[in-house]
Order: structure tokens, then sequence, then C-alpha cells
């Protein structure tokens, strides 16, 4: 027998609340398979709503497999098998893996402390500002609801990333920006017009994982340069060119994930002439560039976009969700990649686009990033605190950001770490998926934003290090 008791001028629609408790009382075995719900007509006259609203739930319910409808007969609960997700143990070598800790990332669990992810908890970005410009953007009648979008992307918000690049000392023409579907899907675009299977590219070790998975897929071979304090091991990159020839250099020059550092202008200038020595090209990924409260060294700004192609998203300060990123290159390398991206994905999403140009200019966002930016940097305290207090060693102590790169003592590499903290329910990012070809190591990423857990300090405070 169904029972609901709906709450009338409450926040979440009547439609949801009616689908919530029907899904509920099936998932329970209140209402088992092939028992009848209530019509239509009844259901409105004892809850005291419309038809169209029980319509409309019922709909939702058959889409989502918990109802049948029968013609002329009304709608039954329908079979269904059981909804238990997968519980089997991470072994010792997917909790290494590029893909598990993605995945791991990504689990929507509750009760997961995501200590190893790269992004910010939900609840820290602007959910009521996405809201109240999606409505406001849904109401215009040039929003792109149903349209494919241009194959560059949105010319207001190209122009727009325009004046943000000159902030950092970059000059770009909008024709130089390409939009894409997030910084990863511009990443894939340079990587399969630049690199070719068997080609060779220089990363830095430590450096991002998923784009080293990326790279792999593509058949690349990759070669770690050293990740030092101030940016790669210049000296160690001179000595590796003697022996490689390299289509391009992956690197981070600000905020460097996932050890937090910035790249030095020494350092910067020696790439830049190994680069032209050398003929390749730089990608530089830029994607946490908002969360530095104060500018530091480009390579794109020295080299103005002529051997430097520049990566940038919204994804982390505005929505995961929106996926709206962009590239900047030299225009002719830009016509090439907009070449690729429309063969490989027609084009990117430019309602998301229109979403994001609108929050950009409406003069929010910089007071928002702002905010994060102080967030981040109590956070950051907290976590050196907490770190220290477990005995783990620091790499570096950031100028902004997400990530504190540290290690236990005592440990040659972190991955049985990862698996036992994975077990307790906790995700951490063990160093080994940060190298060129997962080498074994000691360190950590941790993102200061879900560091402040009294149950990951007391995991790692008790957990052995052998």
């Amino acid at each position: 027998m169904l029972q609901l008791s709906l709450e009338h001028g409450q926040p979440t629609p009547l439609v949801e609340q009616i689908v919530g408790g029907i899904r509920a009382q099936i998932e329970d075995r209140i209402l088992r398979p092939g028992m009848r719900v209530p019509p239509i007509r009844r259901l409105a006259e004892t809850q005291g709503v419309s038809r169209f609203t029980v319509v409309e739930a019922y709909d939702r319910l058959v889409a989502l497999g918990y109802l049948r409808s029968r013609r002329g007969s009304g709608f039954y609960v329908a079979p269904r098998r059981e909804r238990e997700e997968s519980r089997l143990p991470a072994p010792v070598d997917r909790a290494v893996d590029v893909a598990w800790v993605m995945r791991r990332a990504l689990d929507d669990r509750p009760g997961q402390i995501k200590a190893g992810t790269g992004w910010l908890p939900a609840e820290w970005m602007d959910g009521e500002g996405l809201r109240r410009h999606l409505r406001a953007l849904s109401r215009r009648a040039d929003a792109r609801l149903a349209a494919y979008g241009t194959a560059q992307g949105y010319l207001p918000l190209r122009q727009q990333l325009q004046v943000k690049l000159a902030e950092y000392g970059i000059g770009a023409q909008p024709e130089q920006i390409v939009l894409t579907e997030g910084a990863t899907r511009a990443l894939d675009i340079v990587a399969r017009h630049l690199i070719k299977p068997g080609d060779t590219v220089l990363v830095d070790d430590p450096g991002y994982f998923n784009f080293f998975g990326n790279l792999r897929l593509q058949g690349a071979k990759l070669v770690g340069v050293p990740r030092l304090a101030d940016g790669p091991d210049t000296a160690e990159m001179e000595a590796l060119l003697a022996h490689h020839r390299p289509k391009v250099l992956f690197t981070q020059s600000a905020l460097h994930n996932p050890t937090g550092g910035n790249l030095s202008p020494a350092k910067a200038f020696r790439i830049l002439q190994l680069a032209e020595k050398h003929d390749f090209h730089i990608i530089e990924d830029d994607v946490y560039a908002d969360f530095q409260p104060q500018l530091s060294t480009r390579l794109a700004n020295l080299d103005q976009l002529n051997r430097v192609i520049f990566i940038g998203s919204f994804s982390k300060t505005l929505s995961g969700s929106l996926r709206v990123g962009y590239l900047a290159a030299r225009a002719d390398l830009a016509a090439e990649f907009v070449d690729v991206k429309t063969l490989t994905s027609v084009s990117s999403s430019e309602f998301n686009e229109q979403l994001t140009y609108q929050m950009l200019t409406d003069g929010h966002y910089r007071k928002y990033v702002e905010r994060l930016q102080g967030r981040l940097a109590q956070a950051t305290q907290a976590c050196l605190r907490m770190l220290e207090r477990v005995g783990m060693e620091v790499f570096l102590e950031p100028k902004g950001g997400v990530f504190v790169w540290a290690r236990p003592p005592g440990l040659d590499d972190a991955a049985d770490l990862a698996t036992r903290a994975a077990a307790a329910g906790i995700m951490l990012a063990p160093g080994k998926v940060f190298r060129p070809q997962t080498q074994a190591s000691p360190w950590l990423r941790f993102n200061v934003a879900f560091a402040a857990h009294p149950q990951l300090e007391r995991f790692l405070a008790e957990t052995p290090r052998v």
C-alpha cells in the first residue's frame, strides 16, 4: 500500500517528492514487483496536487525503470534486479592505476574522504550563482538550447579570454583561441595533432597523471624531467635532449600539479632557449590559474605563443559539469586545432560557453575567486599543520592553489598506503601515478580542501609505514 506524505510549500518540487517517495518504497520492498500504484486521479486527489504533477512523476518513474505503464490499466511496479554496487576490494596494482584513481575521485557515494582528488568540494562552488545565471540565460532569445555551437567557440567568450590572457601578459587575438569541453579535451586535441605513435614527449616527473594516460593511449614515449621546487630540472633536461628528439614538452608553470610549485623566471628562460635550439613545442597547462593570489612566471608570457600552447579551464572554479576550457596558440596552429576539434567532436557546447561568459562578465566572478583564494589559504595552513602533527615531510609550502605534496618517513612506495586508505573510505593519490612510467614513489598528493577531516589524520597517524 503506497504511503506518501508531501510537504507543500517546500523547496523540493512536489514531482520530485512523489518520485522520491515511490522510489524509496520500491527499493525498500514495501511496493513489490507487479503491484499497481494508485491511479493518477486518485493520487492527485488524496495528495492535493494536480493530475499533471502525478503524470510527470509517473512518467519519470517509468523512464527510471521503477514503473511500467499498461495501456488502459494503469501503472505497475516493474520487476527489478538488485541495485547493489560492486564492493570488490581493489588490489594493490589497481591502487596505483591512473584510471582507478580517477574513478575513486569521481565516486559520489557518501562518506568518501577524497583527500587525493584534483578539484574542490561541490559545496565550495558557487551553486547559487550557477542557478541564477542558468535561469537568466534560459530566458534569453539568443540562448543556444538546441543548436550546435560554432567550430571555434562562442566569440564573445573568446573576446573575454583575450582580456583575461592580457592580465597574464599574453597577447592573444580571438582567432588564436579555441574553446573546448574542458582542459582535458584541449590537451587531447593538441596531442592528437602534434604527437604520433612512437614520438617522444618530455613531461614533468612528477606531473599530471591523467594526461600521461592520454599520451600512453596515443602511443607516445614519455621521458620524465625531474621537477624541482622552482620548475623542471633544466640541466637534466639538457642532458636528456642530447639523446632524445622530443616533439613536445608538457609542463605546468603555476601551481604545479602535484607539487604546488611555481616556475622561476630563470628556469623559464632556459626552457625556451632549449625549445628553440631543439625545435619542440611546449604545452603549458594552467588550469589552476585562478587559485593563485599573485601572478608568477608563465612560459606563454615570455614566448607570446610562438612555441607555447597555453591551456586553461573554468571547471575548477565554476563547475566541473560545464566542461568549458580553452587553448591559445599561434594563429596557424589554432586553425589546425579547430579542424581536429571539428573532426572529433563537431563543436563544443555554446550554451555552456554563453553561461560561462555571462558569469565572467557580470562582476561577480572576480569577488567569488578572491573568496576561494582566501579559503584555500586557510585550508593550506590547516593541512600543513596536520601533516606536521602526523610526522610527514612536505616538499614545499605552496603559495596558493589546492595541493600539498608530502611523504611519510621510512616509506619507499606509497601505493600500499593508498590501498589501505581506500579500504577505510579515504581516497589518496599515491606518487606512483604521477610518474611517467609509474615508478615507485613515497610521495602523496593532498587536496587541502579535504585534508581537515579528523578521520584522515587518525588514519595517517595510526597506519604503520612499512
